[in-house]
């Protein structure tokens, strides 16, 4: 079995990190839902993924695996998504009707989001041509050590069905489910502290 080394990305890094986001990105259900014109989803997701998960390359909590096979974007405590930059994103990509709905979504998603310090999840993903080599655990495990040795709460949305059970078996437990319309349900986690 091939073992894949977790690096920590630099600012130079970040459109090697965010196309492998890209890729990893291309079928799921939230994100298709919000662009499901192939070009635009190509042309958007970029920013998208800049504004929802970007500080994380300043704040060097920007992970990737391989030649960037896989990738994830952690905010650390007190660090929050470009919420700006995402709403004017959506004013010019998406309908009225989507924005509206999206609106909601996030709302909702901030409503599950812990008070207390905590590391948060905006993106992790890794290059379907990858999937089942074990690289999402791998950025996974990585994290949660990390999460584990600072004693701090870790919080993510799954906007993929398929990859709950993979959250799962790193320790993050289910808090509901986000549905508003059509727009695919979300399902917040959150991870306590394990003991070392």
């Amino acid at each position: 079995m091939t073992t894949f080394e977790v690096k920590t990305a630099v600012e130079s890094e970040a459109n090697a990190v965010i196309d492998a986001l890209k890729l990893a990105f291309v079928a799921d259900p939230a994100t298709r839902w919000v662009w499901p014109d192939s070009q635009k989803y190509l042309l958007n997701f970029s920013s998208f993924a800049k504004a929802f998960g970007g500080k994380a390359f300043s704040n060097k909590s920007a992970h990737y695996i391989g030649d960037y096979a896989g990738a994830a974007l952690w905010l650390p405590p007190h660090v929050d998504p470009d919420v700006d930059a995402l709403i004017g994103l959506l004013q010019q990509t998406t309908s009225k009707e989507a924005q509206a709905i999206v609106t909601q979504v996030f709302d909702k998603m901030g409503n599950y989001h812990p008070s207390e310090p905590h590391w948060y999840l905006p993106l992790l993903g890794v290059d379907p041509y990858y999937h089942g080599k074990g690289l999402g655990s791998a950025l996974m495990q990585y994290a949660t050590t990390k999460c584990d040795n600072e004693n701090v709460l870790a919080y993510l949305e799954s906007s993929n069905p398929r990859n709950i059970s993979l959250y799962k078996r790193h320790g993050f437990e289910t808090l509901g489910t986000i549905q508003v319309d059509e727009f695919p349900p979300i399902v917040p986690m959150i991870r306590k502290p394990q003991p070392l």
